[in-house]
């Protein structure tokens, strides 16, 4: 793979031709597709993340997004065979869930996908001649049902799911409006198209059963489970209020000018409406889209109207004169925007609580992001000074972008169509090559303007040059080369015979390269204006030239499907293109990385020099071929366009995954042109709004004024009223007090009256509920005489079932041990029957499997039409109870106040039949009890026969079972006393490792201080090899002095002026040499000093370097035997285990053995053959511990001598306290456990 590594970072436009472009991934992010991605748009940060398309890509044909927001379904052509791919979106970076490209039927392309609202199903329709509706259980691959939905080549528009039912598909189409159900592993067609057909164009589900279906003569349907229920026809707008609208836009827009409404340039639309003018009158609805209220559609060109529920007038808003066709419409999860897609590959939105809208006046739609291209790009530029992009385009328009702020900075439209472009390195100029001319423009702060302009007719290149002072422009086979100065044509190269392709400046503008369809490239010297070096090749084509920073090798792509290196006139290297042609080639500045795009929408990244193997990083970047490709003056970005109108921004890294940085001394420019009289009219616009502002702050004062006047006046009118309506209160509340006096007397008395009768009847209730109390206490004194009687005859029977059914006992002991023989023998062929019918199990099991699908399918079909028959009889039912509520709700406030009066009655009525209920009961319970306890009896009777019979069969096994569990416990014995003398020893070496890691610890310390003492000495000697080089320099000195003097030895005058000066100059110096002198012997003691303590430092090093390797490999083998041991403790206790599972299956066999063998087999026989094998395995087990101990037991001693010789060398010294194990107690338990 290539060292070279772009990233996408921005994209500017959108593919219109995909079904579904544009929908909501939450409320601030939507998905759109652009080139050979899905775009993940953040509106309000305004950051972009990239969903890639698959590798070698065609075109991406149709999207869909399921209900949960959670996948995203892209249809694709890859290498002339459909694809759908399926991405997770909730991953980040999203990644692929699922990729069907395996299909069982003829299929060229899906056109229309859709998602189920479980988001389990896609629904996904094939194109012509097949027209294919597939059923696909996505996430296993698997079709369920495939039906043709058209015979006669009509094309399909759309397919969708009903928002609550997985079963139920409406498919549109030319002619076409089906309603299928999915029932039985089928999809059936459940509608019957009656009247004229229409070319049903789009359609939305508007609630469980009712669709909305629009048609392209402007007609508007609604469906209720098939058949049509409502009718209307959308009326065209007049052309007045069109041109009001585009006024309004123009006005508030300062950066985004629309092209005039007689633009040369026809729209889709208009096309259509030239072919038929019936349909002028009758704009098509390409799209629907449902909400909350009702639902949305297009109108024609630019137009939505806006539809609600239980209204048959269009309540409608409409957009801004677009003039394109909108091809799809989708509101946020909120419903608070509406966002359009438009045939010019155009992104609208508008807010849905705009006061326009409900007003029931039209609003206008807004950019979502920026005006795009709608065409191929056929030009791109960039400067130095500024992070400018300038492109244009076959739509007739030229647009300035910002890299690094990714908006678009001016923008302006033509009469004619754009062929190239350039930008000024100042960023201030532009050269733009028109059909009819080439013009030179400035840009200025909100404006792009003309100041000169040449007769080149269709210039497809120009170029300025890198220092900014010339410019070069093609026409046809002649380059003109005109200065930026005084604007005049100095050169004119003539030479190609075909048309020149590309231009391009060496990095000191001397040399200009080009490139032509005759084969030809050309290196031209501009101060002389002759070629310099040629190189012809007649069979290429050449698409794009570039020169090498160093101005040494030409790089040409062409139609061979080749990239060549052309040197002084020869061809030097051809490097294949590998079945694709190159369209665009760009080289970076630092001349390490170079870009190539291809004919099919590729961007490839390569090192330079070119390696000879195919190394390279490839990205399917554009859905067309690459037009052009630049990179930035600090080689951090690349720029690329291409025939489907997208601008794409890539960052680029080195091999290091760094960006190439190039140090700017000076930062972008923020510099603006600006006209004068732009700036003159600016101020007096100023002056007119300051007057404009006071005339208002003094008309504004006066209304105040007048307001206040007559709030002061509503006061007094208002306080007036106030006070008379209080005097009319005051009268009514004494009117109302005296009324209330009255009604206290009346209620007084009446309550006395009550309280009077209340009395009366509580005494005659007493007197009556005496009487009956005496009555019901004699009835209770004789069912007391009736209990005990009935309790002495039932124990009289219970005496006489025991001795009967301990006789009957006997006899069915006799005869269920006759039926347990019996009952063996079929247990032992039912078990081969068992086993019979497990085969058969798991071949209709096999069977059950695959029916099991369709039958949940059906059952499914089955249970949801009776949920929706049980929610429609939901509904009647709370229609129904809603109202016996109310009528109940009145009769029980009536049936209240009645009940009150009878229950202060009926309160000791309750009381007595409670205490009759209470004497029943008892009867009742004691009546239970009595059938319980014979039940109880007779369970447990048996269950007593069946374990006096298991006691009889345990004690016969518990005497074999306890000699077995006592030879195994003495076998288990001697094992944990091995594990417990392990454990002992594995403490007293953790405790020998603590006692290692605290010498180690103070041998660190002590090589600290040594180092530190290490350092001191490096210091002084520092300090005295300085000493001695100031005295060598001094030395050198005195010597070039006195060098001097001699050459005065024959003049004895001026000999002694130059001595004398020598004392003057280092009298001083040579005393503190004399005093250096008599400190030698200091000197040389401090030196032989010095040599000792190095000499012992060294020493000390070599010792503690020793002991370090020591301590280590002391450390490591006492944790292999660590590791040892626990591994031996591991596998004593899987023994332990092993054991006591065999003890627990000797147990249990002897109890089978013992139930199947007869009587007289002998009890000691079943012993001797299972534990046979036991007793050789311990003892070889034995074996083996006694030699691991001793072979531990050695290695323990070697140890100990180690640490006695460590502990004799000089500087070691043990920590008191910590010890290791003695031997002798180890050997002793050793003898013991081998004995």
């Amino acid at each position: 793979m290539s060292a070279v590594v772009a990233q996408s970072l921005h994209v500017f436009g959108l593919r219109s031709h995909v079904a579904n472009n544009i929908f909501y991934f939450d409320e601030q992010i939507i998905i759109f597709p652009s080139g050979n991605y899905c775009v993940k748009y953040n509106v309000d940060q305004k950051w972009q993340k990239f969903i890639p398309g698959s590798d070698r890509s065609q075109a991406m044909l149709a999207l869909s997004i399921s209900p949960n927001r959670r996948y995203l379904a892209i249809s694709e052509t890859v290498q002339e065979k459909p694809v759908i791919t399926i991405y997770e979106l909730s991953s980040i970076p999203c990644r692929k869930r699922r990729v069907l490209n395996n299909f069982d039927f003829q299929v060229q392309k899906f056109i229309s996908m859709a998602f189920s609202p479980d988001s389990k199903y896609l629904l996904a329709q094939t194109s012509p001649p097949e027209s294919n509706l597939v059923y696909w259980l996505w996430e296993k691959q698997k079709v369920m049902a495939i039906v043709r939905t058209d015979t006669q080549n009509n094309p399909v528009y759309q397919v969708s799911f009903s928002p609550q039912d997985n079963t139920q598909v409406c498919v549109t189409g030319n002619g076409m409006f089906k309603l299928l159900r999915f029932t039985e592993g089928t999809l059936k067609q459940t509608n019957f198209q009656r009247g004229e057909l229409q070319n049903y164009l789009a359609h939305t589900w508007v609630a469980d059963d009712k669709i909305i279906v629009g048609t392209d003569t402007g007609k508007l349907f609604l469906f209720e489970s098939g058949d049509q229920r409502w009718e209307t026809s959308i009326v065209v707008k007049e052309p007045t209020l069109g041109s009001k609208s585009l006024d309004v836009i123009q006005e508030s827009e300062s950066l985004i000018e629309f092209p005039p409404v007689s633009s040369p340039l026809p729209s889709y639309e208009q096309m259509v409406a030239a072919s038929s003018h019936s349909q002028m009158s009758m704009p098509q609805v390409f799209a629907i889209a449902a909400y909350s209220k009702g639902f949305a559609c297009s109108a024609g060109p630019g137009r939505v109207l806006l539809f609600e529920k239980m209204e048959e007038k269009d309540v409608y808003r409409e957009s801004r004169e677009i003039r394109q066709d909108i091809l799809c419409l989708c509101f946020s999860p909120s419903e608070e925007t509406l966002v359009a897609s438009t045939s010019k590959n155009q992104l609208y939105s508008i807010t849905m609580s705009l006061t326009e809208i409900s007003k029931r006046e039209a609003a206008h739609f807004e950019y979502l992001t920026c005006p795009l291209h709608s065409a191929p790009i056929t030009g791109l530029a960039t400067c130095i000074r500024k992070p400018f992009i300038a492109t244009c385009s076959l739509d007739q328009s030229v647009r300035v972008w910002n890299y690094e702020t990714n908006t678009l900075e001016l923008y302006k439209g033509y009469q004619e169509e754009a062929y190239s472009i350039s930008l000024h390195p100042s960023g201030h100029f532009i050269a733009v090559g028109f059909a009819d001319k080439l013009r030179l423009m400035n840009l200025l702060l909100d404006d792009i303007r003309s100041f000169k302009e040449y007769s080149v007719r269709g210039s497809r290149e120009c170029s300025f040059s890198n220092g900014g002072h010339l410019f070069a422009a093609v026409n046809g086979n002649v380059i003109h080369i005109y200065t930026t100065t005084n604007l005049e044509n100095i050169l004119s190269l003539k030479g190609h015979t075909g048309k020149i392709r590309s231009i391009a400046w060496n990095a000191d503008d001397s040399k200009l390269i080009s490139g032509g369809t005759d084969g030809a490239v050309y290196e031209w010297n501009l101060s002389t204006g002759k070629r310099e070096t040629e190189c012809v090749l007649k069979s290429c084509s050449y698409n794009c030239v570039t020169i090498t920073p160093d101005a040494k090798i030409i790089l040409a792509v062409g139609t061979d499907y080749t990239l060549k290196e052309i040197a002084d006139s020869l061809i030097l290297r051809e490097i294949p293109a590998f079945d694709v042609t190159y369209t665009a080639i760009a080289i970076s500045h630092s001349g390490r990385m170079m870009f190539v795009g291809t004919s099919v929408g590729t961007i490839r990244a390569m090192r330079y020099p070119l390696p000879l193997q195919k190394e390279f990083n490839e990205y399917q970047a554009h859905a067309g071929p690459v037009t052009k490709m630049l990179l930035t003056f600090d080689d951090q970005f690349l720029l690329t366009t291409a025939e489907d109108g997208c601008l794409f921004t890539w960052k680029v890294f080195d091999k290091d995954g760094r960006g190439i940085k190039r140090e700017r001394e000076v930062g972008f420019a923020e510099e603006v042109l600006v006209t004068k009289t732009d700036m003159e009219e600016k101020a007096q616009v100023m002056l007119e709004l300051k007057t404009r502002v006071e005339e208002l702050k003094m008309e504004n004062e006066y209304q105040l004024q007048l307001k206040d006047m007559n709030h002061s006046e509503k006061m007094k009118e208002l306080t007036e009223k106030f006070l008379q309506e209080m005097e009319s209160l005051k009268t009514k509340n004494q009117v109302l007090r005296t009324e209330k006096e009255k009604q206290d007397i009346s209620h007084r008395e009446h309550i006395e009256a009550l309280l009077d009768k209340q009395s009366r009847e509580l005494q005659d209730l007493e007197s009556s509920n005496n009487q009956t109390l005496l009555l019901e206490y004699e009835k209770y004194q004789e069912l007391q005489l009736k209990s005990q009687r009935m309790q002495e005859e039932y124990e009289k029977q219970l005496r006489d079932n025991d001795e009967t059914k301990s006789q009957a006992l006997e006899e069915l002991t006799e005869f269920y041990e006759a039926k347990l023989q019996e009952k063996t023998t079929l247990l032992e062929e039912a078990q081969e029957d068992v086993r019979q019918q497990l085969r058969e199990f798991e071949e209709t099991k096999k069977q059950i499997e695959e029916d099991e699908d369709r039958e949940i399918q059906d059952i499914k079909t089955k249970y949801e039409k009776k949920l929706r028959d049980e929610k429609e009889s939901n509904l009647r039912l709370k229609g129904e109870t809603g109202i016996m509520r109310k009528k109940f709700s009145s009769l029980q406030k009536e049936i209240e106040e009645r009940t009150n009066d009878i229950e202060t009655l009926k309160g000791e009525q309750v009381k007595l039949q409670g205490v009759i209920k209470s004497l029943e009961k008892d009867i009742q319970g004691f009546k239970r009890e009595i059938q319980e306890r014979d039940e109880t009896i007779q369970d447990k009777e048996k269950r007593i026969y069946d374990l006096k019979k298991k006691n009889q069969e345990l004690g016969k096994f518990k005497f074999v079972l306890d000699y077995k569990i006592k030879e195994l416990k003495k076998q288990i014995e001697p094992r944990e006393n091995e594990i417990r003398v392990m454990k002992e020893q594995i403490q007293e070496m953790e405790a020998e490792l603590e006692h290692f890691h605290k010498q180690n610890t103070q041998l660190e310390l002590n090589i600290t201080e040594l180092w530190q003492k290490l350092r001191a000495t490096n210091q002084e000697m520092r300090r005295e090899r300085q000493k001695e080089r100031d005295l060598e320099a001094l030395v050198k000195r005195f010597k070039t002095d006195l060098h001097d003097c001699v050459a005065y030895i024959q003049e004895p005058r001026l000999l002694k002026e130059k001595v004398r000066g020598l004392f003057e100059k280092y009298v001083q110096r040579a005393d503190m040499v004399e005093i250096a002198g008599l400190n030698t012997d200091l000197q040389q003691e401090y030196s032989r000093q010095r040599e000792h303590l190095e000499r012992n430092l060294a020493t000390l090093k070599k010792k503690v370097v020793k002991e370090g390797e020591l301590h280590r490999t002391d450390y490591v083998r006492i944790m292999q035997e660590n590791v040892s041991l626990i591994t031996e403790i591991n596998e004593l206790r899987r023994e332990l285990k092993f054991t006591r599972s065999q003890v627990y299956d000797l147990e249990a066999a002897l109890k089978l053995t013992k139930k199947v063998q007869p009587q007289e087999v002998s009890e000691g026989e079943p012993s001797k053959d299972m534990p046979s094998k036991a007793p050789t395995t311990r003892l070889n087990e034995q074996e083996e511990t006694g030699r691991i101990i001793e072979m531990q037991r050695l290695e323990i001693q070697r140890l100990r001598d180690q640490i006695q010789e460590q502990e004799q060398v000089t500087g070691f010294h043990t920590l008191t306290g910590v010890r290791l194990p003695s031997l002798s107690n180890s050997e002793a338990d050793f003898e013991v456990k081998t004995n």
